[in-house]
């Protein structure tokens, strides 16, 4: 074997080595979020332990993950939390749980570590992104859901503050957002630049006013029809990053894919995301190498309808949460011993025809 033909092997075993280094040098902080006064159905605060027994610790752990358990966050009920304006619901609860988990979340990032939240109901997005916005205020959102999460407390038709978040986060909406009771600490974070929607497709009428008038980008359903998921995921990247890099924040509702494959979930709505269209995005989003947080949200494991309901919707956000970690279709080797950069040859002497028909 030639020199060249050594170095070139050598050359692309480092290389190799790097990308498992690289792999095995996330630092994820998990943090489980078991909350529901986001919304009207019971169920969606056992989401986190759901996920959990499902393997999530032990998925992130087999890619290499330097994993910190945080563990369950303890979410008081505010008593006598009264409507605001005869129609929101439980606005003292839900903003003392959103200030709780935008604490614990600057803490897990400001420590370098990707944060991984597990819902619970998707209010608790609020405080996720304003937590890791304290330590990354020039982050992006990529919000995959088959709602826009951004009705104000004057447009929204159910009072529920799971279906609010993003106009409490967005500077452009905040002449249109009231000062409700629970949020007086909250600070909006992002412009409408930086965030982008991907599988929405029930969406209310505010929410289409705001999206169409404030030029927020989103891709439905419908757009992922026409375009497929590789063009619109380029389109995102280059719509939220450009020519430069910055922190994701991906806010991942499990109801974003389709109610056959996940259907213990809150708020499920027909013709949502395939299996590949939804892992592509985490995959494609690992692959930036710029996650810096995750939220994974409302798995309600009261809402199937059998046992094996609950168990494909919570194994299914566990796939979601672990490619975008580097868990990839076509494999997932992180061990160095198990990296091939060359089949062996066989090597072993065996006997003659004629011995071998002896030995017979």
């Amino acid at each position: 074997m030639s020199i060249r033909s050594n170095f070139a092997r050598l050359l692309k075993r480092q290389v190799s080595l790097l990308k498992v280094q690289k792999k095995s040098s996330h630092s994820v902080a998990v943090i489980g979020a078991p909350f529901s006064k986001g919304q009207k159905r019971r169920g969606v605060e056992h989401g986190p332990a759901a996920i959990r027994s499902a393997g999530l610790i032990e998925r992130l752990s087999s890619l290499g993950c330097s994993i910190h358990d945080i563990g369950d966050l303890h979410f008081a009920q505010v008593p006598n939390d009264e409507l605001y304006n005869s129609i929101v619901k439980y606005p003292r609860t839900v903003g003392l749980a959103s200030k709780l988990l935008a604490e614990e979340v600057s803490k897990a990032v400001g420590a370098g570590h990707t944060c991984v939240t597990l819902g619970g109901d998707h209010s608790l997005a609020f405080g996720s992104i304003t937590g890791h916005a304290q330590h990354c205020p020039d982050l992006c959102v990529i919000w995959v859901d088959a709602h826009a999460d951004i009705n104000t407390p004057l447009t929204t038709p159910s009072g529920n503050l799971h279906g609010q978040p993003v106009s409490f986060l967005l500077r452009e909406l905040q002449d249109k957002v009231p000062p409700i009771p629970g949020f007086s600490w909250a600070k909006p974070c992002l412009s409408t630049s930086d965030i982008v929607y991907i599988g929405l497709r029930d969406l209310d009428p505010a929410e289409q006013f705001i999206l169409k008038n404030y030029n927020i980008p989103y891709f439905s359903m419908r757009h992922i029809d026409c375009m497929g998921i590789k063009k619109v995921m380029e389109k995102a990247f280059e719509a939220l990053l450009g020519r430069r890099e910055r922190p994701i924040h991906l806010s991942f509702d499990i109801d974003a894919f389709d109610p056959s494959l996940a259907p213990a979930t809150g708020t499920p709505v027909i013709g949502g995301l395939t299996y590949r269209e939804g892992i592509y995005i985490t995959e494609e989003i690992y692959n930036t190498g710029m996650l810096s947080a995750l939220d994974l949200v409302e798995v309600n494991p009261l809402l199937g309808a059998t046992s094996e309901e609950v168990k494909a919707t919570a194994s299914l956000a566990v796939d979601v949460v672990a490619s975008c970690f580097g868990q990839a279709r076509e494999g997932s080797h992180t061990r160095p011993d198990l990296i091939m950069d060359v089949l062996p040859t066989p090597s072993t002497s065996y006997d003659s025809d004629n011995e071998e028909q002896v030995r017979i």
